[in-house]
C-alpha cells in the first residue's frame, strides 16, 4: 500500500499516513514556468495498491489537473490499483443541467478521473448521492455524521438539542444526524431569488428554547447558514451551532460567519484551512484523517467499508 499526496491538502494526507503508520510516497508535483503541472514518482510502485489524496477545492482547476496528471503517472508506472481519494469532490454542485445549453460538469469530471487511470474513488459527503452513478468504477462515499454526532455529544450533551436542516434538500442528511442523537428535527423553508442570494422564509418546527444544530454538506458564501441562524434566533432558539462537512469559504464568508449569531461553526479538514479560518473566533476544524485512513485500510484489505457506519 502506497500513499501519494498532491498539494491541495498535504496536512490531511500526512495525518492519514500517520494513522496508517506509513510514509508518504516520495514524489515531485510541481509547475513549470508557464504553470503546466509536472509529476514525477521517485519510488518503485510497480504492482502496488496506490492511494492518491487530493481535494479538488480552490483553485479547483489547478488541483483537478494535479490529480489527473498524477493518476496518469501512476498508471504508466504499472501500479496494480489506483484509488483516487477525494475528501472534497469539486464540481459536485453541477450535477444536473440548470437550464438549456448548460453542462453537467460533475459527470465530465467523473469521466476525466476514470480516463486518467483511477480504478476506484473514495470521497466524503458528496453533494448529491447520485454522483456515485456518474462513475463507471467503484465509489465509496463516506459520511461525516458519526464524527459530528460524537463531537456534538461531547460539546453540547447537557443542552436541549434540535437538529435543523437549512433547506428542504438537506432533510435526509439532517434526519440521519437527528436519529444518531435521538433528538427532534426542524427544517428551514428557503426561497432563493437568484444564484448566490438566499432568503429565509419560514422555520418548520418549534425551536423555542432549544439549542439548534444546523447541519449541511458545504458552506460556500455562508449566506444560507447565516440567514438560517438569524431565523432560528428570531423564532426563540436559545443558541445556534453549525456542523458542515466541507468548508469552502469563498469571498467574505469567514467574516459573514463571524458576524452571524452562530456560537460555533465546526467543519472538517476535507479542505485545508486558510489563515482567516484559523484566526476566526467561531470557526473550528475536526479531522477526518482517522476515518479516511480506516476506509483506505479496508479497501486495501478488501474488507467492508460500509460496516464503518453500522
Amino acid at each position: 500500500m502506497k500513499i501519494v499526496a498532491c498539494n491541495s491538502n498535504r496536512p490531511l494526507a500526512e495525518a492519514i499516513a500517520a494513522f496508517l503508520g506509513l510514509p508518504l510516497t516520495s514524489a515531485s508535483i510541481r509547475r513549470f514556468a508557464d504553470l503546466e503541472v509536472f509529476v514525477e514518482i521517485h519510488e518503485n510502485i510497480r504492482g502496488e495498491d496506490v492511494f492518491v489524496v487530493q481535494s479538488t477545492s480552490y483553485p479547483a482547476n489547478d488541483n483537478l489537473m494535479e490529480l489527473l496528471i498524477t493518476l496518469d503517472a501512476l498508471r504508466r508506472s504499472s501500479a496494480r490499483r489506483i484509488t483516487a481519494v477525494l475528501p472534497y469532490f469539486g464540481y459536485a454542485r453541477q450535477d444536473r443541467r440548470s437550464g438549456p445549453r448548460t453542462p453537467i460538469s460533475a459527470k465530465l469530471v467523473a469521466n476525466l478521473i476514470t480516463a486518467a487511470g483511477a480504478n476506484r474513488v473514495l470521497t466524503m459527503d458528496l453533494h448529491a448521492a447520485q454522483i456515485q452513478g456518474f462513475f463507471d468504477i467503484p465509489v465509496d462515499n463516506l459520511f461525516a455524521a458519526p464524527l459530528f454526532s460524537r463531537d456534538i455529544a461531547e460539546r453540547y450533551g447537557g443542552r436541549d438539542l434540535m437538529v435543523v436542516s437549512p433547506d428542504v434538500g438537506g432533510v435526509v442528511r439532517a434526519r440521519a444526524l437527528a436519529a444518531r442523537l435521538h433528538t427532534d428535527l426542524a427544517i428551514i423553508d428557503k426561497r432563493r431569488e437568484r444564484a448566490g442570494v438566499s432568503e429565509v422564509m419560514n422555520v418548520i418546527g418549534d425551536v423555542e428554547g432549544r439549542h439548534c444544530i444546523l447541519v449541511d454538506d458545504i458552506v460556500d458564501s455562508g449566506g444560507t447558514l447565516c440567514n438560517a441562524a438569524e431565523a432560528l434566533v428570531r423564532n426563540g432558539a436559545n443558541g445556534v451551532s453549525v456542523y458542515v462537512t466541507h468548508g469552502v469559504f469563498s469571498g467574505g464568508a469567514v467574516a459573514r460567519v463571524g458576524a452571524a449569531p452562530i456560537e460555533m461553526m465546526t467543519v472538517t479538514d476535507s479542505i485545508a484551512a486558510t489563515e482567516a479560518v484559523r484566526l476566526s473566533q467561531n470557526l473550528r476544524q475536526i479531522s477526518i484523517a482517522a476515518l479516511m485512513a480506516e476506509a483506505m485500510r479496508r479497501i486495501s484489505e478488501e474488507s467492508s467499508v460500509s460496516s464503518l457506519f453500522n
